[in-house]
């Protein structure tokens, strides 16, 4: 059994401390996605949403959450997956876009793209202009030469794919 941040190399982890952490996480994921979908959007006469500490510690991170999420480890992948889907809808419309186009351009696989797709298909019920928003972050990441161009050619493949 590899190691993990819970336990040292060869201690194995009994199975039911492993379905009450995947329990705990869901449980918390759960909360975080009422916080996000209960914000509503405000008017101009209401007060701004109150922020949540660990979403907002989290919007600089998107790529890294990204990457880690295309690693595809167990289930690990699977709640980074719906985390990133919460910082999308609680940070948008920027972190959707930069997202999706960190998935695109990182993905190698078929499975690991179809995660750039998975969280298309969940953010474009509540975000209606996130296709253009994507198109136009990637743009602006290439005429920029913020990507090396085996990243360039990378995210070309895989829009392809895609479209």
């Amino acid at each position: 059994m590899p190691a993990s941040v819970i336990t040292p190399p060869g201690l194995p982890l009994h199975d039911g401390v492993r379905e009450a952490c995947d329990r705990l996480i869901q449980l918390l994921l759960l909360n975080l996605q009422k916080l996000v979908y209960n914000r509503g959007a405000p008017t101009l006469a209401d007060p701004p949403p109150r922020p949540v500490p660990f979403l907002e510690a989290l919007k600089g991170h998107v790529r890294e959450l990204c990457v880690e999420t295309l690693r595809l480890e167990r289930k690990r992948f699977l709640w980074q997956h719906q985390l990133l889907a919460l910082l999308a809808v609680y940070s948008a419309p920027h972190c959707a876009a930069d997202a999706l186009f960190y998935l695109l351009t990182l993905a190698r696989t078929q499975d690991e793209l179809a995660l750039a797709t998975q969280l298309y298909a969940v953010l474009s019920s509540c975000l209606p202009d996130l296709l253009p928003a994507t198109v136009a972050t990637c743009v602006c990441q290439i005429h920029a030469g913020r990507l090396p161009e085996p990243q360039v050619a990378q995210l070309f493949r895989n829009l392809a794919l895609v479209v």
